[in-house]
């Protein structure tokens, strides 16, 4: 696979940034659903402060009562069929929604959705996304870490560029909107904008990301992906193995990508050159739901440690070895993952502060702390034989901060540039 780079990639930036936001949206069962009507109203409500829809406005029809206004894109709440800048729905949800469904479909395993980094299906899912960006008027690349881009570029306008993107990288059995629901929304809201003819009236560059890595599956290190363009992922995790034994410079070179130490580091953003990153994903839980709301804007991101515990024992014969002299690692590894549980229901009975906390951190981490233990394993994972050691992997996850529930009436109210910055 070639790896075209423009000539300026190299000083083009990404988070840390400014204007960070993060959007849950959760997903109802049925393709007319109510929240992809509220979403496009966050996309378009983000992208409107950048279009320069003066010159537009005042070039279009004085008659024309129902065109938009010159500070923002109508979003069509409430609009008649027909009217000039409806939401597009044949684009904004027919398409949006079957490609969902169609990226949905590339997977390495025949009975879930799997795509990890590097893998075939993650290969197949390259062309299909930079398809779509091309056809949304964007120009595209693929990075050294296997990141695709897609940028417009106005014709004059700021240097810095608004970054809009997600991850195209799965769980194991992963739903099919993790991740690319980011991805192809804001091609689909960059889409609109080319028919509509305001694609290069932006007052800024709008760069859109497919993160080739997030979820850390494959090589058990996250964010591979964003970390080589925030600058932050050492030359030392290219040597990271995964259960094959492949590295992650192998398996990018395996696939035509030639990272070494020196481009890893030419991929790192500058800044300085970012004006924001917006990111629209699914809520991968049951909140929004619960509390009947279609979206909630992220205030907060949860931070996650990832462990990997031995716990040793002494190997026999399960018929044999009597109760009372067996050191079975696994019934300890069973007492812990119940303890594990205790401290994150309950962490004001186990945590106590020092020097580095107050009792305001004790209470958030009481509301926001999770604990899992996804994967365990013993040897020789044998009925009759009492195990020699088992390991374990699980994640302690925190989320400090809060979600901001959003209603159609309270949302759809356009967001302009000094709203932006303060929210």
């Amino acid at each position: 696979m070639a790896v075209p780079h423009p000539s300026s990639s190299s000083s083009r930036s990404h988070p840390f940034l400014s204007h960070v936001y993060h959007t849950s949206f959760h997903h109802y069962h049925h393709h007319n659903h109510p929240s992809l009507v509220l979403f496009w109203c966050l996309v378009f409500s983000l992208l409107s402060p950048l279009a320069l829809s003066s010159s537009s406005s005042s070039s279009s029809s004085s008659s024309d009562s129902s065109s938009s206004s010159s500070s923002h894109i109508s979003l069509g709440i409430g609009e008649t069929e027909g009217t000039k800048h409806d939401l597009h729905q044949a684009i904004l949800r027919d398409e949006a929604v079957a490609r969902l469904h169609e990226l949905g479909q590339v997977s390495d395993a025949a009975t879930h959705l799997e795509r990890t980094f590097m893998s075939p299906a993650s290969i197949r899912a390259i062309p299909l996304i930079r398809g779509w960006m091309e056809d949304a008027g964007l120009s595209t690349w693929v990075d050294y870490m296997g990141n695709v881009h897609g940028r417009v570029e106005p014709k004059n306008g700021s240097s810095q560029a608004l970054l809009i993107g997600s991850h195209m990288d799965t769980v194991i059995d992963a739903g099919k909107y993790d991740g690319s629901l980011g991805i192809i929304s804001a091609i689909s809201a960059l889409k609109v904008l080319k028919i509509d003819g305001r694609l290069g009236e932006l007052k800024r560059p709008v760069e859109v990301i497919a993160f080739s890595d997030e979820e850390g599956v494959r090589f058990q290190s996250t964010f591979l992906g964003s970390a080589a363009l925030a600058g932050i992922m050492p030359v030392s995790r290219l040597e990271v193995t995964d259960k094959s034994g492949i590295s992650v410079q192998d398996a990018l070179k395996e696939n035509s990508i030639d990272i070494t130490d020196e481009n890893l580091m030419q991929l790192k953003y500058d800044p300085a050159s970012v004006w924001g990153y917006v990111e629209v994903h699914i809520e991968q839980g049951p909140v929004l739901e619960w509390v009947g709301y279609p979206l909630g804007v992220v205030k907060g991101i949860a931070g996650q440690t990832r462990l990997k515990v031995t716990v040793k024992g002494s190997q026999g014969h399960a018929g044999t070895v009597p109760m009372s002299m067996r050191q079975d690692p696994m019934t300890g590894a069973a007492e812990l993952i119940v303890l594990l549980e205790s401290v994150c229901k309950n962490p004001k009975d186990y945590l106590s502060c020092n020097v580095q906390c107050n009792e305001d951190t004790v209470e958030s981490l009481a509301n926001s702390l999770v604990c899992t233990v996804g994967e365990i394993s013993t040897w020789p994972s044998a009925s009759n034989v009492i195990p020699g050691q088992d390991a374990r992997l699980f994640s302690m996850t925190y989320q400090l901060g809060c979600t901001r529930y959003v209603t159609k009436d309270r949302f759809c109210a356009p967001l302009n540039e000094s709203t932006m910055q303060t929210q």
